[in-house]
């Protein structure tokens, strides 16, 4: 079953990835898509955010990216592990 939907899962992570800015990273454990800022923001500038002042700066993304969800698809589950990997 999870063979067959492979297929309908890449095909309907190609269409987003045209309509919108994503970042597609697939493997045969999941397929995972992030968004990107978008380059037309008049926010950002295709920046993702812009720096807060004070003296300990940091980043305040803006909501052209950090609004829109994450998107992840279990293919197969990741096998467990006997011992630990180091």
């Amino acid at each position: 079953m999870a063979a067959a939907a492979v297929p309908v899962a890449l095909a309907a992570a190609a269409a987003v990835l045209k309509a919108r800015r994503w970042q597609l990273y697939a493997d045969r454990h999941r397929i995972h898509l992030t968004p990107y800022p978008r380059r037309s923001c008049p926010d950002c500038r295709g920046e993702g955010g812009w720096w807060a002042g004070g003296p300990f700066p940091e980043m305040e993304a803006c909501g052209c990216w950090s609004d829109r969800r994450e998107l992840r698809i279990r293919l197969l589950p990741v096998p467990a592990w006997d011992e630990p990997p180091f």
